[in-house]
Formats: structure tokens, C-alpha cells, sequence
């Protein structure tokens, strides 16, 4: 048993924001260890932004970055998002040309309150997260919807992050924005979650002590949306020339537009200007993330598309300034509003041309530790994994159904990752030692509505079958096709879901690597709640006995 558990075993905590205490604990020494190193990953197969010529091509990350946050620190950016009930959560990414992305690291690999998030919370957890420079640290703000307001620091944005502070507890207070004045004041812009408070479209401004670590005073409310930009929220604070910015999206996820707001006294009043919207091209809703410079002094600003079951990518607008407004994306009649640009030439950076950079999508198991692509549904217990680095594999151990299962929307052990284009293949390597009857594992395309192929132990041999389920979160049963038999010395086994335009998907199975045979019909893909769909593996049992079976993954490709 590691230290982690130990500790949670010695004293659990039942309230939900008492258990801040032990994490701050838990948080430092965890983050003191030192850590395996992870190789860069390969190139994606799949999607690479950078056209090589100079030019690049949006999305810069196709893949479910939502509320995507951004600072540039000397001549590097990072990159942060909504991470909701996924953890490890509010993953950091990094690049030195806006363009070419990596993985280096994450908040946390438990979301706290623990025992909150030991099981699935579908859509709850963090939500849209402000990611900061300051006095040389990184902060990170981020609202819990239904817990207030929270911040951590670290001296590294790669890790280690200090365990996460409450500054305000509140229901419905959401996306929260820092802002350190001249004059070393501080304050933070929020928004509020309709669902949680009862009012939306309206955004606050509250004074905040210098170190950024409790708010000093009452909200003041600075704008309201309604008339005329309808579910106001996600709001990004700036100063340029003695005016305040407020950035913010409006008109609805799929839909909307980006709003600026500007005024000379921080509380107000404030001016509003559309500086985007979808103009005259495909790109819907272009809108929510964050203004950023270069060292060569471009402007720049990168925000989210929500594409359904792909989840809200991110893509990368030129920015320019006009009369003190910002215009953002092209302008072709120079009226003030941009639509974004599908291509465009790369940002001006000092010093030579990055290498092609991509998050990481394939895995071959080969280190110590899960690939930083990888997020569990819900907290994770040690014994869910074991990684053989030596030996190149993954072994997921089965694990009991859910209390009251109904389906894998209560399952907390589903790993996972984002998709990473519009088109792909997925094939995972693996052996099944099954123990007990009803052990199962799958490949899996989760979401709101899912689809999985699976061995399953039935009567002592392993069968092959394809399962879906509609509408999981209201709890219905899956729907399994007939069972195609497999004989032990058929084993490994090659799994694959093929992935077409507009996220139709094809499961499939073989025994050699090469002939591939379909297995049920097409399963369209849906998102998951505030997230986009997610593949990946599980391992399953349907009781509580004193030992379980075991699925060795040899490998997982994304091609």
C-alpha cells in the first residue's frame, strides 16, 4: 500500500471540505517524490497543425480542450482547461509557437474533496480555470460549481501544484479571472452557473488580497448580458493602456460570439463591442479562451469550437488592435468584427523554428507510469493498474460493478483519453486472464450515448461481443449483439474501433493483427456531459470476491 493510501485509510474525512486539510498534506509530500521521466511522445499520426511551409492550420489542438487558458512567460506559452470529473485534472500543455503543442503535466491526480470524487460526478468538478503569472509563480483559479471558488500556485507549471484553497465557498459561482493591478491592488472577475446560483449572464468583480489567496470584499455586479448577449459567462481580465478588459463569450456554447468589455475604472462602467463571431465560415460558436503576445509583439488569441462528440477544440485567431479594441481573425470589411481563419502563417517568435509537437495519443506501456493522455472517470485506487515498464504492458485488473449498476455511466474506472481528429483508428493488444465469471474487459467509446467490444468470461470460456448504450446517464441497460466465441488459443486478441467523419464508429476484433472482421453495426458517437466522447479501456467483474482476473494491454494505437 503506498503512502496515499495509508494516509486516506488512517484517517478518512466525511465532510466534504474538511478533507482540504489531509490533501494539503497528501499534495506536498506527493509532490516532493521525485518522478519518472516521460519520453516526448511521437508526432500524432492523426492531426498535425503545423503545415510545414510556414502556415498553420486551426484546430491547433483537435482534441476536448475546453475553456482553454493561456500566458506567455518569457518565450513560453502554456495552455490550461476545464478538466470537469476527468483526472488526472486541469492538464498543462506547453509550446513555443502557439502552434506546436506538448503535455507536460497536470494539477492533480486526485480531485478533491476525495470522497466526492471517488465516484463519477458527470459534469462537476472544475470548470472553466484562469491560469496566471505572477511574482514569479503560476496560479491557477478554478471554480467547483457546486463548492466556491479555488486556487493553487507552483513554482513550475509542469508540477509540482500546492493542494488547492478554497477562497470562496459559494454555490453557482463560476469561471473565476485574477487581475494584479499597478498599483498592487488585485481583483477577480466571475461568472455565475444558472443551474447552481438561479441567475446567469451577469458577471462580478470582487477586490482580492494581494497574494491572490482570499477575496477582501463584496461582490460587485459589472455587467449584465441579457439584453443582447444571452449566457454571458467564462470571463478573462486584462489591462492595456489604462483600460480594464473583460473577454468574454456569449450567446450560448455551439452558437455564440465573443464579447469584449472595456472601461477605465475596474468596477465599471463598461463598453461592449463584438469582436467575433462565426462570420462567413464553417467554424461555429469561435469563442471563450484567452488573449496572448509574442516576444516579437504579435497578439494573438486562442479559443474553443465545440464540435459534439469531438468535444470543444481549440483554435488559434490572429489579433489585432484598433482604436483600443481588440479585432480578432480576419476582418475582410474592416468593421471592427473578425471571423476566424482556417489557415494562417504561424506567430512571429524569436530565435529557430520549433519542432512539430503534438499532445500524445499512442501508448506502448514502456515506462513506469500512465502516459499524461490518459484520465481516470473518477478518482483512482492504486491497485486499479499495475505497469510493467520492463515488459512493455498495462495490466488492468477487474474491477467490481458500481453499487446499483445499471451501466458504465456509474463506473468509476474507465481510462480513458480526448479524441484526437476527425477521423482515426484505434487498436489495443491484449491478453485476458479471467478468474471469475462475468469478467469483462472492453474498448470503449464513452460518452452520453456509448459503444464498446469486449471478452467477456462466460461459463469459463471467453466470448467477443459488442455492446451500446443510449442515453447512459438515464440509467438504461446495454444492448449486447450474439457472442462470438474465442478459444484460449486464439489469444492475444486485437481490438479496434474505427473512427469516420462526423464520429461513426466501426468496432472490430482479430486474432492475428492483419484480418480485421466487424463485430455489431455503426455506433455514432456522442459527447459526454460538458465533454467530448473519450476511447479507451476497462476492466470489469460483476461482484465483490477476494481476488479478480486481469487483462494485460500489450500496446494502444491511435493511426
Amino acid at each position: 500500500m503506498c503512502f496515499a493510501s495509508r494516509l486516506r485509510a488512517f484517517c478518512p474525512v466525511p465532510a466534504l471540505l474538511a478533507s482540504f486539510c489531509w490533501l494539503a498534506l497528501l499534495t506536498t509530500i506527493i509532490g516532493a517524490l521525485p518522478c519518472a521521466a516521460q519520453a516526448q511522445s511521437p508526432v500524432s499520426k492523426v492531426w498535425v497543425p503545423d503545415l510545414g511551409d510556414g502556415r498553420y492550420k486551426n484546430p491547433v489542438l483537435y482534441a476536448d480542450y475546453s475553456d482553454p487558458d493561456a500566458i506567455r512567460v518569457g518565450s513560453d506559452f502554456y495552455l490550461t482547461s476545464s478538466s470537469f470529473n476527468c483526472v488526472p485534472g486541469l492538464q498543462i500543455l506547453h509550446s513555443k509557437d502557439l502552434v506546436n503543442w506538448s503535455l507536460i503535466g497536470a494539477v492533480f491526480n486526485e480531485q478533491p474533496p476525495l470522497a466526492r470524487y471517488a465516484v463519477p460526478q458527470h459534469g462537476n468538478g472544475v470548470w472553466a480555470p484562469a491560469l496566471r503569472y505572477h511574482n514569479k509563480e503560476f496560479y491557477i483559479y478554478y471554480p467547483d460549481p457546486d463548492l466556491g471558488i479555488f486556487v493553487t500556485k507552483a513554482k513550475n507549471p509542469a508540477g509540482p501544484w500546492s493542494a488547492p484553497v478554497c477562497i470562496k465557498e459559494a454555490k453557482g459561482w463560476i469561471d473565476p479571472c485574477p487581475l494584479w493591478d499597478a498599483d498592487g491592488r488585485a481583483y477577480l472577475v466571475h461568472g455565475f452557473a444558472g443551474s447552481r446560483a438561479g441567475i446567469k449572464t451577469i458577471l462580478a468583480v470582487s477586490p482580492m488580497a494581494p497574494d491572490g489567496l482570499s477575496l477582501t470584499g463584496p461582490d460587485a455586479l459589472v455587467f449584465d448580458g441579457h439584453q443582447g448577449h444571452p449566457t454571458l459567462e467564462g470571463p478573462k481580465f486584462y489591462k492595456r493602456n489604462d483600460y480594464y478588459y473583460i473577454f468574454a463569450p456569449a450567446g450560448g456554447v455551439p452558437t455564440g460570439w465573443q464579447l469584449v468589455l472595456r472601461s477605465k475604472n475596474v468596477y465599471g462602467p463598461y463598453e461592449e463591442r463584438i469582436v467575433m463571431d462565426q462570420g462567413k465560415t464553417p467554424i461555429n460558436g469561435p469563442h471563450q479562451g484567452a488573449w496572448v503576445d509574442t516576444d516579437a509583439g504579435e497578439d494573438w488569441f486562442l479559443h474553443f469550437q465545440d464540435q459534439g462528440p469531438y468535444g470543444r477544440v481549440v483554435h488559434l485567431q490572429p489579433m489585432q488592435w484598433k482604436n483600443d479594441w481588440p479585432v480578432i481573425g480576419e476582418d475582410p470589411d474592416g468593421d471592427g468584427k473578425g471571423q476566424p481563419v482556417l489557415t494562417y502563417h504561424k506567430p512571429n517568435i524569436k530565435g529557430k523554428p520549433q519542432p512539430l509537437a503534438t499532445p500524445p495519443t499512442s501508448d506502448d506501456f514502456s515506462a513506469n507510469q500512465l502516459g499524461r493522455q490518459w484520465q481516470w472517470h473518477a478518482n483512482p485506487q492504486d491497485y486499479w493498474v499495475y505497469l510493467n515498464g520492463p515488459q512493455g504492458y498495462l495490466r488492468l485488473y477487474a474491477m467490481p460493478l458500481a453499487e446499483g449498476y445499471k451501466n458504465l455511466w456509474q463506473q468509476p474506472n474507465l481510462l480513458l483519453q480526448k479524441l484526437p481528429a476527425d477521423v482515426f483508428t484505434v487498436t489495443t493488444k491484449l491478453r485476458f486472464d479471467s478468474r471469475l465469471e462475468g469478467e469483462k474487459v472492453g474498448l470503449v467509446m464513452m460518452g452520453l450515448d456509448y459503444g464498446y467490444i469486449s471478452l467477456t468470461n462466460q461459463g469459463g470460456k471467453l466470448q467477443l461481443s459488442q455492446s451500446t448504450c443510449k442515453d447512459a446517464d438515464k440509467g438504461p441497460a446495454e444492448t449486447t449483439t450474439p457472442a462470438v466465441p474465442v478459444a484460449q488459443a486464439q489469444q492475444p486478441v486485437y481490438l479496434r474501433v474505427t473512427v469516420k467523419a462526423g464520429a461513426k464508429c466501426q468496432f472490430s476484433y482479430s486474432f492475428d493483427g492483419q484480418a480485421f472482421q466487424p463485430l455489431g453495426s455503426e455506433f455514432q458517437a456522442r459527447e459526454g456531459k460538458w465533454i467530448g466522447a473519450k476511447v479507451g479501456l476497462f476492466c470489469t467483474r460483476p461482484g465483490k470476491f477476494n481476488d479478480s482476473g486481469n487483462a494485460d494491454i500489450d500496446w494502444f494505437r491511435i493511426e
